[in-house]
C-alpha cells in the first residue's frame, strides 16, 4: 500500500493574502466547505491574533466543518498561541500551528536574536501550545536559507517539545528542486527523533517553483504538503493543490504515495474559489485552465482521436470538468434549480432556492443559455449576497463620440431596508465606467483610489454575464468589490457599490 501524504491548506490564510483575494466571513466558510468536500486534510483557516475580524473567521471555520483539522497560525509567543487555542478550541481536530524564523538573515535582523535564543524560544513556544493540543505543528521560516545542522537541531528541538509536524518551508521561493531535495533528505536522515514526527514543506513561487520545490520534497521524504486553490498567495503565490495532486496522481509508479483528496472535486474547487475572489482562471493554467484539454494542432487533434493517450496524459472528467450540458432555461422548474444548485456543491433551503430561481429565471429571460458558471455566478450574487449599508437601486449611463462627455445619473439607498434614506445624483466621467463611479462616489461621500478593475466574461459569448472586480484604497485602507451582471457597467457598479459597503467595515474593525 502507497504512504500517505497529507494535504494542508492555506487558502483561507496565506492564500487571503494575495492582493485582491481578501474573503469576507460567509465567503471563507463556503470555500472552507468545499475544501471539506475536496478531501484537504488540515485547513489553515487564518491567523487569529492578526485582527478581530481573523480570530471571528478562524473561530467561524473551526466550528462550520467536521473532518479537516482546522490549524490557526501564531508566532512563537505565549499571547499568540493563547489567541490562537481560543479560536480554534471548539474544532472536531484543532492544531496550533507555530513558527519562528530560522535563516542567519532573519535571526539578525529580524528576531535580533542569536542561534540559542531562537533555540530556546522554540522549545518554550511548542511546549506551551502542546499543553492545549497534542496536535502541534513548528515552523522554521525560511528554513531554505537555513543552516542544515541548525535546523537538524531545530527539528529535534521541536520534536522534543511535543510537535508532530515540522514544516521547513521555502518562505521566499528561492530554492531550486535538486537542492531543497537534498535539505529535505539530510534532515530526514540526520534528526534522531524523526520517528516522531512528520515533515511537511510549504512552498512560494516567487522563481515558479513551488510545485517542483514540493513534487522533491516529497521524493525526499516530507509527508506533508501545504498548498492552496489556483497557487493564490503571498508575491507570487503557494504551490497550487491541484497541480501537486495531479502530478502525485498521474506520476504514482514515480513518487509512490497517495493523498485523500478526491480529484473529481478540483475544477469545481478551483472555479468556486475563482468565483469568490473574482479572479478568472487563466486560460493556460496547469490543470483547470480553459485550454489545459484543448487542442488546436492538426497534428495533435489527429492524434486525440485516434487515442485520447497520444496527447492527453489525463482525461478532463478525472479533476471534475464535464461537458457543459444546457439544462437551465427560462421553463426550468424550481426542482431542476434546486438540484442544480446540488450538483454544484451548494447546499440551499427553501428561501434561498426561491430567490435563484427568480435570478436564473430573470437571466434566462435575457439570454438563450444558461451555464453552470451563469447559475454559480447567480448563487455568489443573488442569494450570498450580504446585505449592504448602501445599495444600487437605479441608474442611467450616456456614452457618445460627439463631444458630450460621458456621464451617468445614479439612485441609492442609504440604511436599513424598509426605512432607507434615498440620494440621487449625476456626474460626469472620462467614460462611461468612471462617470458611474464619480457619481457614486459623490453620493457616498468617499472619493477612494483605484487600485485595478478587471472585468472577466463568465461564459461566452456576447450575453454573457459579466464579472467584475475592484480594488479601492482610502486612508491607508483597502477593500475588494465584486459582482455579476449581464450588463458590464452595472456590474461594474454594483462591483463599486459592494467595495466601499467592505471598506466602511474594514475601517470599522480597524
Amino acid at each position: 500500500m502507497a504512504e500517505r501524504v497529507y494535504v494542508f491548506d492555506t487558502t483561507l490564510r496565506d492564500g487571503e493574502q494575495s492582493p485582491g483575494a481578501t474573503m469576507n466571513l460567509d465567503e471563507k466558510i463556503r470555500m472552507a466547505r468545499q475544501l471539506e468536500t475536496l478531501g484537504v486534510d488540515i485547513i489553515e483557516a487564518g491567523f487569529p491574533i492578526a485582527s478581530q475580524g481573523d480570530f471571528e473567521a478562524v473561530q467561524a471555520i473551526a466550528s462550520a466543518v467536521e473532518k479537516p483539522q482546522i490549524a490557526g497560525l501564531c508566532r512563537a509567543v505565549v499571547k499568540d498561541i493563547d489567541r490562537c487555542w481560543e479560536a480554534i478550541k471548539d474544532a472536531r481536530h484543532p492544531r496550533i500551528h507555530v513558527f519562528l524564523a530560522t535563516s542567519e538573515i532573519h535571526m539578525k535582523h529580524k528576531l535580533g536574536k542569536t542561534a540559542d535564543e531562537v533555540i530556546e524560544m522554540i522549545k518554550k513556544a511548542v511546549a506551551h501550545a502542546r499543553q492545549y493540543t497534542d496536535n502541534v505543528e513548528f515552523s522554521a521560516e525560511d528554513a531554505s536559507r537555513s543552516d542544515w545542522d541548525f535546523l537538524v537541531k531545530v527539528t529535534e528541538t521541536a520534536i522534543d517539545a511535543g510537535a508532530c509536524v515540522v514544516n521547513l518551508p521555502d518562505t521566499v521561493g528561492y530554492a531550486q528542486p535538486f537542492e531543497y531535495y537534498d535539505m529535505i533528505k539530510y534532515v530526514v536522515d540526520n534528526v534522531r527523533n524523526m520517528d516522531k514526527a512528520m515533515i511537511s514543506v510549504h512552498c512560494h513561487n516567487d522563481l515558479g517553483s513551488a510545485v517542483a520545490n514540493s513534487l522533491a520534497a516529497v521524493r525526499a521524504g516530507a509527508r506533508q504538503v501545504e498548498c492552496t486553490v489556483l497557487g493564490i498567495g503571498e508575491r507570487a503565490g503557494n504551490a497550487a493543490l491541484e497541480d501537486l495532486v495531479m502530478a502525485l496522481n498521474t506520476r504514482k509508479e514515480m513518487y509512490g504515495v497517495e493523498t485523500g483528496i478526491n480529484t473529481e472535486q478540483l475544477y469545481p474547487s478551483c472555479r468556486r474559489l475563482s468565483q469568490i475572489i473574482g479572479m478568472p482562471i487563466p486560460p493556460n493554467k496547469a490543470i483547470v485552465g480553459a485550454n489545459a484539454f484543448a487542442h488546436e494542432s492538426g497534428v495533435h487533434q489527429d492524434g486525440v482521436l485516434k487515442n485520447r493517450l497520444t496527447y492527453e496524459i489525463m482525461t478532463p472528467a478525472s479533476i471534475g470538468l464535464t461537458t457543459n450540458e444546457i439544462v437551465i432555461g427560462k421553463h426550468s422548474g424550481s426542482h431542476a434549480v434546486r438540484k442544480k444548485a446540488e450538483e454544484l456543491g451548494y447546499k440551499l433551503d427553501e428561501a434561498q432556492v426561491n430567490v435563484l430561481f427568480k435570478a436564473v429565471k430573470d437571466l434566462a429571460d435575457k439570454k438563450e443559455q444558461v451555464f453552470d458558471e451563469d447559475v454559480e455566478a447567480l448563487i455568489l450574487e443573488s442569494v450570498y449576497r450580504r446585505k449592504d449599508r448602501f445599495r444600487l437601486v437605479d441608474m442611467s449611463v450616456f456614452s457618445g463620440t460627439g463631444d458630450v462627455p460621458p456621464h451617468a445619473a445614479t439612485v441609492m439607498e442609504f440604511g436599513a431596508e424598509g426605512d432607507a434614506e434615498v440620494r440621487k445624483t449625476s456626474n460626469f466621467g472620462e467614460g462611461s465606467i468612471d462617470a458611474v463611479f464619480q457619481s457614486i462616489y459623490s453620493l457616498v461621500g468617499v472619493s477612494p483610489k483605484l487600485e485595478s478593475y478587471t472585468v472577466n466574461a463568465v461564459t461566452e459569448g456576447s450575453d454573457a454575464l459579466a464579472g467584475v472586480a475592484v480594488r479601492i484604497e482610502h486612508d491607508g485602507v483597502k477593500a475588494v468589490g465584486r459582482a455579476n451582471d449581464g450588463d458590464v457597467v452595472k456590474a461594474s457598479a454594483l462591483a463599486m457599490v459592494n467595495a466601499l459597503n467592505r471598506l466602511e467595515k474594514a475601517k470599522e474593525e480597524k
